[in-house]
């Protein structure tokens, strides 16, 4: 491991955090220093399940983690109602925050997290794993070839998964107080982020949520839809749930092609993903077939995406650490728009499915 290895420390011992931690240990440039629960016993098994190394600090409290001098980052995998609370201290406490997301309950708060950051000088990332696939980078070279992809015209993304009863009835997503936005936040989130990223991140102007809504007894989302309109003509639409197959799809369809995936959130395989790319295609004379057909693209990495991502966020801390570096601010951009698309839908499902409008 190189000596300028960010050192991480966890706050919380949620379930994501098994999988981030590991990132954490495989990330090269990257280490486990300090894990906090609010039981010193909780942090200790943590540790212990999940291979943390000998010298990595236990606490039993996610304050200690954040007065830790050893530690240069954290990740925080709290539920969303505490983000705001837990991110601005580590900023205040001169911490680089990696957020688990969605981010926050509103652009207020996320508007907060960020200037905490930015005024003490930490980087700031949220945890969509899937934008640092190597694969997402290959996409995108094809979105943004104008002769092979072209304009924008439609996209469409669906996340959606069949929780168990246990989870609709007593996971941390479905109540009010700690993660108030349900699916819409869970899964919604890669797919507005999905979109906004097929559009270049241009924001559209009018939001309406679909008709059909399902929320549980408490009023957290458990099934919902959008569907996201530009003024140059773009469409975009959105499913997410936690009431139906495990499913992942993105469709951009552009004036000359159309881009194709079944597993943008997690791929099928660890280390390997793929796409399909169609160009110009157009039927065959007898209209029995396509030509040309679209092509599969398959991608490979040595790293899983979630330690790609660990990655990429310790060399921005490093930058800043070791060579003076300003944060960047790519990240934080990036959030508070996936951040301000969620707020108009959550807005228009409780106006009753009224169009929100959005400014850029």
């Amino acid at each position: 491991m190189a000596d300028a290895a960010i050192r991480f420390g966890i706050i919380g011992c949620a379930e994501i955090a098994r999988k981030v931690s590991r990132a954490i240990t495989l990330a090269p440039n990257a280490k486990l220093a300090a894990v906090g629960s609010r039981s010193y016993e909780k942090a200790a098994r943590f540790a212990a399940e999940n291979n943390f190394p000998s010298d990595a600090k236990i606490y039993g409290s996610y304050e200690a983690v954040l007065d830790d001098p050893n530690v240069d980052a954290v990740y925080v995998p709290l539920p969303t109602s505490l983000h705001v609370r837990w991110a601005v201290l580590a900023a205040q406490k001169k911490k680089h925050v990696l957020l688990e997301k969605p981010v926050a309950l509103n652009a207020v708060e996320f508007d907060a997290i960020v200037e905490a950051c930015e005024s003490n000088g930490v980087q700031f990332m949220d945890g969509t794993m899937w934008m640092h696939n190597p694969r997402t980078a290959k996409m995108k070279e094809f979105l943004s070839d104008n002769q092979r992809f072209g304009q924008p015209k439609s996209i469409q993304t669906i996340f959606t998964f069949a929780a168990d009863p246990d989870f609709l009835k007593n996971d941390i997503r479905v109540k009010p107080d700690l993660d108030a936005h349900g699916a819409l936040g869970d899964a919604g989130w890669y797919c507005i982020r999905s979109i906004l990223w097929v559009a270049d991140y241009e924001l559209p102007k009018t939001v309406i949520a679909l008709h059909g809504a399902v929320l549980n007894d408490a009023g957290v989302i458990l099934s919902c839809g959008a569907s996201l309109h530009w003024d140059d003509g773009k469409v975009a639409t959105f499913h997410c749930s936690f009431l139906s197959h495990l499913t992942m799809d993105i469709t951009a369809i552009g004036t000359k092609g159309t881009l194709h995936l079944h597993d943008f959130v997690v791929p099928f395989q660890e280390k390997e993903a793929s796409f399909s790319a169609g160009s110009e295609c157009w039927f065959n004379e007898l209209v029995s077939g396509w030509e040309p057909p679209p092509s599969k693209q398959i991608v490979t990495t040595d790293l899983p995406q979630e330690a790609l991502m660990v990655k990429e966020f310790s060399s921005l801390v490093e930058a800043i650490k070791v060579k003076g570096s300003k944060p960047e601010k790519k990240w934080p951009t990036i959030s508070r728009k996936t951040q301000l698309v969620l707020d108009a839908v959550k807005a228009s499902i409780e106006k009753g499915f009224e169009p929100v409008e959005l400014g850029n």
